[in-house]
């Protein structure tokens, strides 16, 4: 299946716009302890339903060693339960990418992927003050794609995301195995019988 990619990116701190307040309280917080269980548990727990597959092969070595390399992990949590997690990644050039964003399914269509979207860019941008070896980022950026649910684009721009790039017609990752989820059949809804949620995120990798 051919897809289309948008890049998105923010060039200031003042571009992050702030989000509603969610139905649901939540508080956000970072992991962190390095965990590659909770990692991969978040992994999937996350992106079951959106056929995220590309770390599902990887080793327990290769889970620390991204954890262990400057990747931030900021957790939301409701009543002391994981409810979505947003993955910070540095680059070398001063910018920090969102390569990992999703909610549970339980909590999605509540108001949450705004407000975790919104923290977790503004924790891109005073990543520096956390890593004295980072200087002080300058750009912030993710992409997303025609199979996300139908609300990602218009969430990140929402928050002041720019559309920089598009691609046309780049490969799918459909077809690249099984993502059960915590467990096989795990949540109470499904995307193959309802569609796309609001506040969910899948891996599209272009070309």
């Amino acid at each position: 299946m051919d897809v289309t990619t948008w890049y998105l990116e923010q060039t200031s701190r003042s571009d992050l716009l702030p989000a509603g307040r969610p139905a649901i309280e939540a508080g956000i917080v970072r992991a962190e302890v390095v965990s590659p269980e909770f990692s991969r548990f978040l992994y999937t727990a996350v992106g079951g339903d959106w056929q995220w597959t590309d770390r599902l092969r990887w080793t327990w070595r290769e889970w620390e060693d991204l954890l262990g390399g400057g990747v931030e992990t900021w957790v939301a949590y409701h009543r002391g339960t994981p409810a979505g997690y947003v993955e910070l990644t540095p680059g070398r050039d001063a910018s920090v990418e969102i390569t990992c964003f999703g909610l549970m399914s339980w909590a999605t269509g509540r108001g949450l992927g705004g407000r975790l979207l919104e923290v977790g860019t503004a924790r891109a941008w005073d990543l520096a003050d956390r890593h004295e070896d980072r200087e002080p980022t300058r750009r912030v950026w993710l992409h997303t794609c025609s199979l996300d649910g139908r609300h990602a684009l218009a969430n990140y721009r929402a928050r002041g995301f720019r559309v920089y790039d598009v691609i046309h017609g780049a490969p799918g990752d459909e077809d690249e195995g099984v993502t059960p989820g915590p467990w096989p059949g795990a949540g109470p809804r499904s995307p193959t019988t309802e569609g796309p949620r609001d506040g969910d995120r899948r891996e599209c990798r272009p070309r």
